[in-house]
C-alpha cells in the first residue's frame, strides 16, 4: 500500500511577487457577472471583441501558410523573409538594422521577457515609468531583480521626469525601460525627451528597452524609433502585429538589437535562450511579411476610430465634477484621477464602479501608481455610442462615490 504524504506542493516563492492586474482584476468582474449584472469591459487593450477586423491580407497570409506546409519548426530567430521585412521596415524609417539582428518571438512580451533574462542578474535595477505595463514588473520579481519607478508627470502630458531618472541611476542600475507611444497613459514622449534618455542610457552604460509598439498608433502619425535619434545608442526596440494590425491573439512579435558593437554579447544571450523555447509560431511569422510590406490603409481609418473615441473620453470624463483626464494622443487607453475621499483607494474606486454599474477599469495601483492617488486605466475601444452609456454610468456613480 502506498503511503502518501498529506501536505500540500509547495510553490516557488517568486510566484508571491508575481502580480499582473490588468489580469487579475477579471475574476471580480466574473462575480458579477454570475450576479446577473453585463460587465462592460475596459480592463485589456484588445481590439477585436470590440468588432475591430484583422486585414484581410494577413489573414491570407496566414491560410497560405498553412497550406504551404509552414507548420513545423522555424529557425529560433525566425523566418528569415520576415526578419528580412523587419529590417527593411526599421531602415524605412531612419534606423538601419540588418536582419540578423532582428528575432521574431511570441508578442512583444516574450522579446521584453528574452532580454532582462539575458541582462539581469538577481538584486540588480532596472528603472521602469510609473504607472508601468505591469508585464515588466512581473518578469523582474520572477527573475528576482527590481524594478526601480521613475516618475511620469500628469501635469506635462506624462513626460518622463528626467531630473527623478538621473537621481535613481546607481551602481546596480542594469537598464531603463522606455514606452512609447505609452500604454496605459497614451502619452507621446517630444524627440527632445527621446534624446535626453538616450544620453542617459549611453553616458551610464544602461541598455534601453524601447517598447515601441504602439508607434503606428499616435494620431499624428507614425512615430519614428528611439533608435534613429542615435543609431550607436544601447536600444532594443519591440513591436508585434498585436495592436497596429488588430491580430493580438496571434502572439507574432519582434525584436530588433541595435548595431552598436557593445550589444553583440547582448544579441548572443538572447539568441541562446530563444533556442530554448524553439521559435515563435511559424503561420503567423508569415503574416509579419505581409503586414509590413504589404497596404497598411487600415492603420488610417483605425488612428481615425482612436483620435475620436479620445477626444470624447477626454471630454465626458474631464465633464464629471471631482475627476480629470489628460487627453492621450495616442493607442486606446486613458489614465483619468478622481480625487477619493479620506481613507479610499484607487482600487474602492474601481471595484465599487464594477460591482454598482458593470463597468470595468483597472486601479492604477496595478500600474505602480499610489493607491491613494485615484487614477485608473479606461481602454477606450467600444463605439462611441456604448462609450458614452459608459461614462453616463461612471457619471453617476462618481457622485454617489464622493458623496459617500
Amino acid at each position: 500500500m502506498t503511503t502518501h504524504a498529506t501536505s500540500a506542493i509547495q510553490v516557488a516563492s517568486r510566484v508571491h511577487g508575481f502580480s499582473y492586474a490588468i489580469r487579475n482584476i477579471v475574476a471580480e468582474a466574473r462575480k458579477v457577472e454570475a450576479a446577473g449584472t453585463r460587465v462592460r469591459y475596459l480592463n485589456i487593450g484588445d481590439p477585436i471583441p470590440f468588432g475591430f477586423k484583422t486585414p484581410q491580407n494577413l489573414l491570407d497570409a496566414v491560410e497560405r501558410a498553412m497550406r504551404d506546409g509552414v507548420n513545423g519548426y522555424t529557425s529560433s530567430p525566425g523566418i528569415e523573409s520576415a526578419r528580412e521585412a523587419v529590417a527593411d521596415d526599421f531602415t524605412a524609417r531612419g534606423l538601419e538594422i540588418p536582419a540578423d539582428r532582428v528575432l521574431l518571438t511570441m508578442g512583444t512580451s516574450e522579446g521584453i521577457e528574452l532580454t532582462l533574462s539575458a541582462l539581469v542578474d538577481p538584486g540588480e535595477d532596472v528603472l521602469v515609468p510609473v504607472p508601468t505595463y505591469p508585464l515588466y514588473t512581473a518578469v523582474l520579481a520572477k527573475l528576482g531583480a527590481n524594478a526601480v519607478y521613475y516618475r511620469t508627470d500628469p501635469t506635462n502630458n506624462w513626460m518622463p521626469d528626467l531630473d527623478h531618472i538621473k537621481k535613481l541611476i546607481g551602481p546596480n542600475t542594469r537598464a531603463l525601460v522606455m514606452i512609447n507611444p505609452n500604454n496605459p497613459t497614451g502619452a507621446v514622449y517630444s524627440d527632445e525627451t527621446r534624446r535626453e534618455m538616450l544620453e542617459l542610457a549611453n553616458r551610464h552604460g544602461l541598455l534601453l528597452l524601447a517598447d515601441e509598439v504602439y508607434a503606428d498608433l499616435a494620431y499624428d502619425g507614425p512615430v519614428s524609433p528611439i533608435g534613429s535619434l542615435d543609431p550607436d545608442a544601447p536600444v532594443v526596440s519591440y513591436s508585434s502585429l498585436s495592436k497596429a494590425y488588430l491580430a493580438p491573439g496571434w502572439r507574432a512579435g519582434w525584436m530588433a538589437v541595435g548595431t552598436s558593437q557593445r550589444l553583440d554579447d547582448l544579441l548572443a544571450a538572447i539568441k541562446k535562450l530563444a533556442d530554448g523555447r524553439l521559435c515563435s509560431t511559424a503561420p503567423m511569422q508569415a503574416a509579419i511579411t505581409a503586414a509590413l510590406r504589404d497596404d497598411r490603409s487600415h492603420q488610417d481609418t483605425f488612428r481615425t476610430e482612436l483620435r475620436q473615441r479620445a477626444e470624447l473620453t477626454t471630454a465626458r470624463l474631464n465633464a464629471i465634477d471631482g475627476m480629470s483626464c489628460v487627453e492621450p494622443t495616442a493607442a486606446f487607453y486613458a489614465m483619468p484621477r478622481v480625487s477619493l475621499p479620506p481613507g479610499k483607494t484607487d482600487e474602492d474606486y474601481v471595484l465599487g464602479l464594477l460591482r454598482s454599474t458593470g463597468v470595468l477599469c483597472v486601479h492604477g495601483s496595478g500600474f505602480g501608481l499610489p493607491p491613494g492617488d485615484g487614477f485608473m486605466r479606461v481602454v477606450f475601444l467600444a463605439n462611441p455610442k456604448e462609450l458614452g452609456e459608459i461614462y453616463d454610468l461612471m457619471a453617476s456613480f462618481t457622485k454617489e462615490f464622493l458623496a459617500s
